[in-house]
């Protein structure tokens, strides 16, 4: 039989609560004292509501987080008759935050399109860098062709990530785009190798942007690093070109 609750005495009670598909939990302190203590092998909360945890410990293998919160923190009383007090505005939990959906992931895609263009700079540059090498000069409409391939990448990426998950939607879309850039590239210049180097240089690329895109914490210093490196690399591999004799040269070819 059931013990009845007493008011004269605490009283002790449990129940199980199962929760499908809910992302976010709120408790009302509408007791004396209300101590919460919850844990969860979710890596992402985000606490909010009135009341902040007063302990908590959030890592890869989940959260721990215990609330106090007394009636003298609310601004109700204990009793009361009517309407005249709403309750809701105490309220305190927690959302269950997805980090790695695929909208989330497409927008810090779009995030980092300046970073990637500018990653991409290397691409051009290789094209710039074969003009010199087989005296065969790229056209710019060439060149907008390229660069529209690279930014029907980002369409395309949203775009499969709908259908498919998106580690295999980036994995497709840079393969269409690096095979096609490649393929174009060899037809232009006449040259196996040189498409193979673009399609090197791409594939690094991709690599290198997807890895950015798993980072929370680190994805700005590992891309401004990035940056740098290629720039370095850029200044390194030019550093012996005489750009007034390129100039001159190209200027004759015209004539």
């Amino acid at each position: 039989m059931v013990k009845p609750l007493s008011a004269q005495e605490a009283n002790d009670f449990s129940f199980d609560l199962n929760l499908n598909g809910s992302e976010q939990i709120s408790l009302i302190p509408i007791g004396e004292t209300n101590t919460v203590a919850m844990t969860s092998a979710w890596p992402s909360p985000s606490f909010n509501g009135a009341f902040l945890p007063v302990t908590r410990k959030v890592g890869k293998e989940g959260f721990s987080a215990n609330w106090k919160v007394l009636h003298l923190n609310r601004n109700y009383p204990q009793f009361w008759q009517g309407s005249q007090y709403k309750v809701t505005p105490s309220a305190f939990g927690l959302e269950l935050i997805m980090t790695a959906d695929i909208y989330q992931k497409s927008t810090r895609l779009a995030k980092y399109a300046i970073m990637f263009l500018a990653f991409t700079f290397f691409t051009f540059f290789a094209f710039f860098f074969s003009e010199i090498i087989n005296k065969r000069r790229v056209h710019p409409i060439q060149y907008l062709l390229v660069g529209m391939a690279i930014l029907i990448f980002y369409t395309l990426v949203l775009s499969l990530s709908e259908y498919i998950p998106f580690n295999l939607a980036y994995i497709l879309s840079a393969a269409s785009v690096t095979a096609i850039i490649s393929g174009y590239a060899k037809a232009i210049v006449s040259n196996s190798k040189f498409a193979l180097t673009i399609a090197g240089i791409l594939s690094i690329l991709y690599c290198y942007l997807f890895i950015v895109l798993q980072l929370e914490d680190y994805a700005l210093i590992l891309g401004s690093v990035g940056l740098l490196v290629i720039l370095a690399l850029v200044m390194y591999v030019t550093r012996r070109i005489n750009w007034y004799e390129v100039e001159t040269a190209a200027q004759e070819s015209e004539k």
